[in-house]
């Protein structure tokens, strides 16, 4: 049994054939999913996913690239009520992404304290993206110890790695992992503690090897997983069951199958 911990099952790509997605993923073991949030605008959409799906879970958050449209005084209290539906179990993504910079950095800031804030009161885990934002990120994360949660499709240096396990968060893996110039990366995976480390797909996009350039889905979390064991020098199954059980222990609110 595996879950992908992160996927967009409400992005275009999915609209024609989400049944046999679902179904393809089941048939691979990927028996949970967690759909995640970019803006709130879509929450409703996510929300009719997982009501639609028995084992798909949901997040209510804003992507740093949109943190400017959402970004208000009222944002915590907005997260908060959206985050009451039992099958919203997490908080984000959110983060800030000084790549791209589509938003001021400041709203990507000050939208990122609002999530970290309400994932505190509400003790449900963040999911951070970070990208060239290092030092601002931990430092947000240093504003509020209480927070928990994990950094997704981590691709970060060995440094940030080490960084964000002291402060008690999780890493997930994508299929970045199975690329040939992820060597870097993979030397992460191998000092990781093996429960710290969840597995994710991040589809539709970056579909691992053999399927990179193509869309990416859920029933390829597997693949991901497998790369993870190669890395560490352990059998897949091994890699199942953790990143399984660390999945339901960070999202609590989530029943485990």
């Amino acid at each position: 049994m595996l879950v992908d911990s992160h996927c967009h099952l409400n992005f275009p790509e999915f609209e024609n054939d989400l049944d046999q997605v679902i179904q393809n993923a089941n048939q691979q073991g990927v028996t949970t999913l967690l759909t995640v949030n970019t803006r709130l605008d879509q929450t409703a959409h996510l929300q009719q996913i997982a009501e639609t799906y028995d084992r798909v879970f949901f997040s209510v958050g804003v992507h740093p690239h949109d943190a400017a449209e959402f970004v208000s005084k009222d944002l915590v209290a907005s997260l908060k009520i959206l985050a009451q539906h039992p099958k919203a179990i997490g908080i984000g993504e959110t983060g800030l992404d000084y790549h791209y910079n589509n938003s001021p950095r400041q709203d990507q800031l000050d939208c990122f304290h609002q999530h970290l804030q309400a994932s505190a009161d509400l003790d449900l885990p963040i999911i951070i993206h970070t990208r060239e934002a290092d030092d601002d990120t931990l430092a947000c994360l240093d504003d509020h110890p209480k927070a928990k949660g994990v950094f997704h499709c981590f691709s970060g240096s060995a440094d940030l790695a080490r960084a964000a396990l002291d402060r008690g968060f999780y890493l997930s893996f994508s299929g970045i992992i199975t690329f040939k110039t992820a060597e870097e990366l993979r030397q992460v995976v191998q000092f990781a503690p093996m429960d710290r480390i969840l597995v994710e797909t991040d589809s539709p996009f970056l579909a691992p090897i053999p399927h990179r350039g193509k869309r990416n889905e859920p029933a390829y979390t597997r693949l991901n997983a497998e790369k993870i064991a190669e890395a560490k020098g352990i059998i897949f199954e091994d890699v199942a069951i953790n990143t399984t059980k660390n999945f339901f222990d960070l999202f609590s609110k989530a029943p485990p199958k």
